[in-house]
This record gives structure tokens, sequence and C-alpha cells, in this order.
């Protein structure tokens, strides 16, 4: 079955940043459903590709209402991100879901961007753009989102298609609000503007491409706030 790339959308730009989960199984329940923020339905339901699979979620509301933050050590140095559990609790209990089962754990960072958009992509277990962890889930805390330096946001192929790619923003940057931000990073910003500064190879386009300082995760650790 063909892979599906995610865009991110820059006002008339467009420009891949890839992180797909694929196309999502007809006919198959989701495992696991309930209502997060403004009202949205937190159903996390079964998609392909199904990389490093670790099983699909099953939304526990009390526990997604915990707050908590997120260490990634990385080859560059440690990122640290408070979960907005409050905004988009569907997509904070997602990453802990796979965060607490080792999914990012010996992945990489696949692509930089330094012109137009300044985001650093994560959460491919494959590397190349295309891959998922076996279950995508609904878009939220999009009214009036703006990405400015230091925010956390999942990458998609469209509306509610999350899956495991997200990326970080390293310099102010517009986007159309279609991007669920999911997080704020409280230390690292200094790696991820290092990172940037190394530049990438330009492999996708000018400004867009593999980064030349590799960001190697080695693992994500979840902590109480």
């Amino acid at each position: 079955m063909t892979r599906k790339h995610w865009a991110l959308i820059a006002a008339a730009t467009v420009l891949p940043l890839v992180a797909s989960t694929g196309t999502a199984v007809a006919d198959t329940p989701s495992t696991g459903s309930g209502t997060g923020a403004a009202g949205v339905t937190c159903a996390y339901t079964p998609a392909v590709p199904a990389d490093n699979f670790k099983g699909i979620p099953v939304f526990d509301a009390r526990k997604a209402a915990k707050p908590y933050k997120a260490t990634l050590k990385t080859s560059q140095g440690a990122i640290t991100f408070q979960a907005l559990t409050d905004k988009a609790p569907c997509t904070t209990f997602s990453f802990r879901f796979l965060a607490e089962r080792d999914y990012f754990d010996r992945s990489h960072c696949h692509r930089l961007t330094t012109q137009r958009l300044f985001v650093l992509q994560c959460g491919d277990p494959t590397g190349t753009g295309s891959g998922g962890p076996g279950y995508s889930f609904p878009d939220e805390n999009l009214e009036g989102a703006t990405y400015p330096a230091g925010t956390v946001a999942m990458a998609n192929a469209g509306p509610d298609t999350n899956g495991s790619q997200f990326f970080f923003v390293w310099k102010d940057t517009k986007l159309s609000p279609a991007y669920t931000p999911f997080g704020r990073v409280t230390e690292g910003l200094d790696v991820l503007r290092r990172i940037a500064a190394g530049g990438e190879d330009d492999q996708n386009s000018p400004g867009d491409g593999f980064p030349t300082l590799p960001v190697n995760i080695r693992n994500v650790k979840i902590s109480a706030r």
C-alpha cells in the first residue's frame, strides 16, 4: 500500500514535512476513545503504516489530564517540553503512550527547514518521513493556533491524520492553523538553534533537507511537572 506524505503549508508555499500515518483501515473500530478538549473525541483509529508497532492507545481522561514534561535526550543535547495536556489531551496522551513504550528511542529527526519554515521534524522510526505508529487521531487546539519559537506541534497528511511525527519550531514560523500545537519547549531551544545553524543538505529543496548535525534520539523521559 502506498504511503502518504504529510505536508506543512506556509502561506502560499507548500513544503512537504512528511509524517504519514497512511490510510486508515476501513471498517475497523478504534481501540479506545473518549472526549478531550473542546469536545474533541479522542479516538485512536487503526491505520497504516504500523512501524515499530506498540499497540493502540485506549484513552483515559483522568491520566490524560495529568501534566507532564518530556525530555528528549539527543546526540546534540537534551530538549525538554511541557505538554499542553489541558489544550491537546488526545495528542499529549498519544505522545506519552508512545514515549513510555520506547517508540522514539534510537530514531532520528529526519528533516530540518531553514527557509520560510523553521522547524525540525522528528518522530518517524523509519527515518524516511513516511512512517507511522499504526493508528491516527483527530486534530485539536487549532483555533487561533500560532507557531512561535519553542512550539511543539504535530505534522499531518491532512485533517485528523495525526500519528507519531511531530516538529519543533526553532524560530518564529508562520503556518496555517492546521497543525496541533501540543507542547512548549522549556529547555533546549539553544540546542535546536545550534542544530539549525549547522544547516541541512537541501535534499528536498533549498533550505529543506536532512540536518547536517545528526539528531539521534537516544530516549524520551516523561516526568511530572
